[in-house]
C-alpha cells in the first residue's frame, strides 16, 4: 500500500468515526506474528499507564472519539489472544480515567483496543526497547486535560491520618466484575459484537479491593488560593538555638557491603539513653510547635517514595519490593509530619505508579517544599551488606565508588519504569534541575547528618558519613535533597525488618527527628509569595 493510500484511508476513518486522528508509532516494518507478553493497568490520580509488553516492537495507530469519550486503538500485526483478553479484567473501578475496555480483531493482523473513558485526556504513546526483565513495551500514559494545583491539595489534606494507615496499591491484577448498563450505547461506530472478526469483547471496570479507596482527585486552584493557605496555615518555628546534643553523632558499625566502601569511622555500637534521646525530641517538638513566634507559613516536606509502577525497584530474596516498603514509610511520615503544628509533607506518588525522576523534583518545586526526601531500600549481590545510608548529591563526583555505583543504579529508575524521550518540556526541565547550587548541597549535608544521627539509634549504619554522588532526583536547585536507603532489602535479615510495621514506624519516626533536629538550627526562611 503507497503512502497516498494510507493517507486517504486514514481521512476515511477520521471521517467516518468523527474523532481526530492523533499519531502513528512504529517503525516501518510491521510486526507481524507478535506476541503479546503481558498487559499491564496502573490507575492513579496524576495519569494512568497501560501497558503492552510483547515479544517484537508493535506499530499503533490510535484516535480519540467523543460522545461519549473513548480512545480507539489499533495494533498491526497482532492477532486477539488470551493476553489481550486480559485486560479487560485488569481496569479498576477506582480509575480516574478508564471506564471501562473493549477488544477485538478489527481486520486480519490489526487488534484493536477501545478505551471508555470518564474524562477528556491528553495521551502520550510511545515505545520502549527491551531493560531489565521487560521485552518491548508499547506504552498509553493518559493525563487529564487539566492539571491539578498540587498546592491546593495538600490544603485539602484531612486532620492528621492514623501513622499506621496502609497506602493503596495499584499491583495490576484480574478481579470479577459486574454489569454496567450504557457499555454497550459506545460501540454504535465500533464492529457489533459476535464471534467473528470485528467483535468485541466488553467487561465494565472491575471493583477495588476492599477496603481501597478511590484516590482524591483535586480541583485545579487559583495561585491566590495557594498563597492564602501559605498565610493562614503558620505557627512553625520558635525558638530554635539549642545546639546539637553529643547523641546526634551516634553511629554503629557495618560489615563491608559494595564496591569501595572504606572502614566506618570508630564508634559505640550502642544506642544512646533511649530516655534521654525521647526528652530531647519533646523538647524540639515543643519548640516546633510555639505558635507565637518564628516564620507564619506553612513549612513543607516533600517525600519522594522511589520506584514504583513498571519499576520495582531491587527485590528481596523472598520476593518483596522495594517499591512497596517505601511507600509504605513514606505514608507513615508524612502521617507523622501532618501532625505537627505548622507542618505539611506531599508525596510524589501517593500509590502504586511509576513517576519519572525529573518529575518528582518538579512536584517539589510546584509547592514550594523546604526539603525533599527521597526514600529507599539498597540491594547488593552480597547478601550480608547491611545498613542504612544517606546520600546529598555532589557536583565534582562521587564520595566513593559505593556512591557512584549506588546514583548509576538509582538514575537507571527512569529507563526501567519508562520515560517518554520525546517530550520536550521533560528535557527542558532536566536541563534546568542541573543548575544544582554549592548552597544546596552545604544545606542537604547538614539535612543528611541530622537524619543519619536518628537512624543510627534504631538500627547499624552502612556508612557512618552523608555520601555523595550524582544522584537525578536530589538536583533541585533551590531544595535542601537527600536520598536515604532504609536498609538492604537483599539481606534477608534486614528484608524481613523491612516489611515490619513496627519498624517502618520506627524508620519513620527516626526520619522525623532528623528532620525537626534540622529545623531546628536551620529555621526556614521567610518565602516571598510568588513561585
Amino acid at each position: 500500500m503507497d503512502k497516498r493510500h494510507q493517507s486517504h484511508r486514514r481521512q476515511l476513518l477520521k471521517q467516518a468515526l468523527g474523532g481526530t486522528l492523533i499519531m502513528v508509532l512504529g517503525p516501518k516494518e510491521l510486526a507481524f506474528g507478535a506476541q503479546l507478553v503481558a498487559v499491564r493497568v496502573w490507575p492513579a490520580a496524576d495519569y494512568t499507564r497501560v501497558t503492552l509488553e510483547s515479544d517484537v516492537p508493535l506499530n499503533a495507530t490510535f484516535f480519540s472519539v467523543a460522545n461519549p469519550t473513548r480512545l480507539v486503538i489499533d495494533i498491526e500485526g497482532l492477532a486477539l489472544s488470551a493476553q489481550l483478553r486480559d485486560i479487560v479484567s485488569k481496569v479498576r473501578s477506582d480509575d480516574p480515567f478508564i471506564a471501562g475496555v473493549r477488544v477485538g480483531q478489527n481486520r486480519p493482523n490489526v487488534a484493536r483496543l477501545v478505551l471508555d473513558l470518564k474524562q477528556a485526556i491528553k495521551p502520550q504513546v510511545f515505545g520502549l526497547p527491551p531493560v531489565a526483565a521487560y521485552q518491548h513495551r508499547l506504552v498509553f500514559d493518559l493525563y487529564p486535560t487539566q492539571t491539578p494545583d498540587p498546592r491546593m491539595a495538600l490544603q485539602a489534606q484531612p486532620g492528621a491520618p492514623s501513622a499506621s494507615a496502609a497506602p493503596q496499591t495499584n499491583t495490576p491484577s484480574a478481579s470479577s466484575s459486574s454489569g454496567n448498563s450504557g457499555q454497550a450505547a459506545s460501540a454504535s461506530a465500533l464492529p457489533a459484537s459476535g464471534g467473528s472478526p470485528g467483535a468485541f469483547i466488553s467487561a465494565p471496570a472491575t471493583p477495588a479491593a476492599p477496603g481501597v479507596a478511590r484516590p482524591a482527585l483535586p480541583n485545579p486552584q487559583s495561585d491566590q488560593a495557594a498563597d492564602a493557605m501559605n498565610d493562614a496555615l503558620g505557627d512553625f518555628i520558635g525558638n530554635l538555638k539549642r545546639p546539637l546534643g553529643a547523641s546526634d553523632k551516634a553511629v554503629a558499625k557495618a560489615p563491608p557491603g559494595r564496591p569501595g566502601d572504606k572502614p566506618l569511622d570508630k564508634s559505640s555500637d550502642k544506642n544512646p539513653d533511649r530516655t534521654a534521646d525521647k526528652a530531647s525530641v519533646d523538647s524540639d517538638n515543643a519548640l516546633l510547635g510555639n505558635a507565637k513566634a518564628g516564620a507564619q507559613r506553612l513549612v513543607i516536606v516533600a517525600l519522594d517514595a522511589g520506584h514504583g509502577g513498571e519499576d520495582p525497584g531491587a527485590v528481596g530474596p523472598s520476593g518483596l519490593y522495594e517499591k512497596d516498603v517505601v511507600l509504605k514509610v513514606a505514608h507513615k511520615l508524612r502521617a507523622l509530619i501532618n501532625a505537627q503544628p505548622g507542618m505539611r509533607a506531599m508525596l510524589t506518588r501517593e500509590s502504586d505508579y511509576f513517576v519519572p525522576l525529573h518529575e518528582r523534583v518538579v512536584k517539589a518545586r510546584r509547592v514550594r517544599a523546604d526539603l525533599f526526601v527521597s526514600i529507599h531500600a539498597d540491594a547488593f549481590m552480597n547478601p550480608q551488606a547491611r545498613g542504612a545510608s544517606v546520600f546529598a548529591l555532589s557536583e565534582t563526583g562521587a564520595s566513593s565508588a559505593a556512591a557512584r555505583w549506588m546514583a548509576r543504579k538509582e538514575n537507571s529508575s527512569d529507563q526501567v519504569g519508562g520515560v517518554n524521550i520525546k517530550n520536550k518540556d521533560a528535557t527542558v526541565m532536566r536541563t534546568l534541575l542541573d543548575m544544582s547550587t554549592t548552597a544546596q548541597i552545604k544545606d542537604s549535608l547538614k539535612l543528611g547528618h541530622a537524619v543519619l544521627g536518628h537512624l543510627g539509634k534504631i538500627g547499624k549504619l552502612h556508612r557512618g558519613k552523608v555520601e555523595q554522588a550524582g544522584f537525578a532526583v536530589l538536583k533541585a536547585p533551590d531544595i535542601p535533597s537527600i536520598l536515604v536507603e532504609t536498609g538492604f532489602i537483599s539481606n534477608p535479615e534486614e528484608e524481613a525488618k523491612l516489611q515490619d510495621d513496627d519498624y517502618q514506624r520506627e524508620l519513620a519516626d527516626a526520619l522525623l527527628q532528623g528532620i525537626q533536629r534540622y529545623f531546628a538550627k536551620n529555621p526556614p526562611l521567610a518565602r516571598n509569595r510568588a513561585l
